[in-house]
């Protein structure tokens, strides 16, 4: 694997800024267009699919993806406290028996549990979360206490999920700042010593360039050698970072620098014709050339970490590589939407073949027809960050496109439907409403045009799933109670 090309740090194209409307812009209004679209968005789930877990926007009707429980509605739960819609706030739902996806129930219904706790003191999501918290348990009953992929709430009984028995990066390393500040909230010592466990594995690895293969057998070694920060990979790379802000964990941060240089010498690419920055995976040393839309979440983590991590921590150099990734990855995520003719980004586009930093951009973007965009928050999360970060204007503007794209072509009657064809002219709505575009999506845009900076970065950490927790710091007696070591 090779090195970064420092000869120059002019690399990508920088962004453009976007035109600004003649006047002052009356960002208020703005998030209270993305206010009022939630409340049609929720209005329409309520009503033609709770307790259901997700509304068909399409046809009206409700899937049950993730257990049944009634996730849009939990997921939501601190969005809609963000909004100020106190009046819609509901308590956490109740728990019937069934399988439980472990990772799903996690980032969605614990971190949404927690989230709505933190931001309301409510005792009875506090009891719920370590309720729900304490029924997953079972799932760390294997040889190294790596997840297994479900288990019965009801009867403890555990299984794996279709890949046998691995474990998915992502998986085993995205609970760790719901369990940890569960922990903190409860003193059960268990929570921090079960996924702390998990993160001893993976250090003790001592990974490549700090990149760590998608798949994992449950005795801490990897099955194959595929690299990404995609599908299967995405948040453990962004937990890393997390644990850190959220408990001062150096360990992690550590971790995240080695990896974030991996990440740059390995899977950044750059076209030389429009200077677009991309990332993606690579095979046994072979690189895909696919772009995923969840990819789009490394503009805001380089952007967050080079914000947040201490001068003694980071090199200017590295601060300043960090900083030009999440511009570049930022302009090239939101070029990814405005070049489509509805202005909505597609799930995965291919680059052209070619080498690191000079690969050529296919000017189809190579889509299998027809692409779809699946009402993901990838990008807006990074346009949030960057504006956060930057207080540069052209992110919030780009963000408010992405909306009015949505606008045009996501709404329905019922809620807001992904859609099929994005580069068409006759584009197709998909009959689905993820609870993450409520969760995300919307959180996203309407703190990203929020002038009250209600959401303060210096003092809560967003979960995976855009769930806010706040940071905190271990007491002494927690930290013997929890036998954390002075490094965690």
């Amino acid at each position: 694997m090779g090195g970064v090309t420092t000869s120059t740090t002019t690399a990508y194209a920088t962004p453009p800024p976007t035109p600004t409307p003649t006047g002052p812009i009356d960002w208020g209004k703005r998030r209270d267009e993305v206010k009022a679209g939630f409340v049609h968005a929720m209005q329409g789930y309520k009503t033609h699919a709770f307790p259901h877990d997700e509304l068909l926007a399409v046809s009206g009707r409700f899937s049950d993806k993730f257990n049944g429980w009634g996730v849009t509605l939990l997921d939501s739960l601190d969005t809609m406290y963000i909004m100020g819609l106190h009046d819609d706030f509901e308590d956490a739902l109740g728990f019937p028996t069934s399988y439980a996806h472990f990772f799903e129930t996690v980032i969605r219904y614990l971190g949404g549990l927690l989230s709505a706790h933190a931001l309301s003191s409510s005792p009875i999501l506090r009891s719920k979360a370590d309720d729900l918290g304490r029924l997953l348990f079972p799932v760390f009953n294997t040889s190294l206490g790596l997840p297994l992929f479900a288990v019965n709430t009801d009867t403890g009984a555990t299984r794996w999920g279709d890949l046998g028995i691995t474990t998915l990066f992502a998986e085993a390393t995205s609970c760790q700042l719901e369990y940890k500040y569960l922990a903190k909230l409860t003193g059960r010592a268990g929570f921090y010593e079960k996924v702390e466990r998990i993160m001893d594995v993976f250090y003790a690895v001592n990974a490549t360039d700090g990149l760590f293969a998608n798949r994992w057998f449950d005795n801490g070694t990897p099955l194959g050698a595929h690299f990404t920060v995609g599908a299967t990979a995405d948040s453990g790379y962004e937990y890393f970072l997390k644990q850190y802000l959220l408990t001062g964990d150096q360990r992690a941060k550590t971790q995240y620098l080695i990896s974030m240089e991996g990440i740059i010498n390995n899977l950044l690419f750059v076209t030389p014709k429009r200077y677009l920055l991309y990332v993606t995976d690579m095979s046994h040393g072979y690189a895909s050339h696919k772009f995923e839309h969840l990819s789009c979440f490394l503009s805001g983590l380089f952007a967050l970490g080079a914000h947040t991590i201490p001068e003694d921590d980071m090199s200017p150099r590295t601060r300043e590589l960090h900083q030009w990734a999440a511009r570049g990855l930022g302009y090239t995520c939101y070029v990814l939407y405005a070049d489509q003719k509805t202005e909505l980004g597609p799930d995965t586009v291919t680059m052209a073949k070619g080498q690191k930093w000079v690969d050529v951009l296919q000017e189809d973007y190579a889509n299998s027809w027809p692409a779809v965009y699946l009402l993901r928050p990838e990008t807006v999360e990074s346009l949030y960050i960057l504006w956060k970060t930057t207080g540069e204007v052209q992110w919030r503007e780009k963000g408010y496109a992405i909306f009015q794209a949505l606008e045009r072509h996501s709404r329905t009657n019922f809620g807001y439907a992904s859609v099929r064809g994005v580069d068409m002219m006759m584009s197709e709505k998909v009959d689905d409403m993820p609870s993450y575009f409520l969760a995300e999506t919307l959180k996203y845009l309407y703190l990203l045009f929020d002038d009250t900076d209600s959401i303060d970065l210096k003092k809560w950490v967003f979960n995976t799933e855009a769930h806010p927790l706040p940071a905190f710091e271990w007491t002494e007696g927690e930290r013997k109670a929890f036998n954390i070591s002075s490094s965690s």
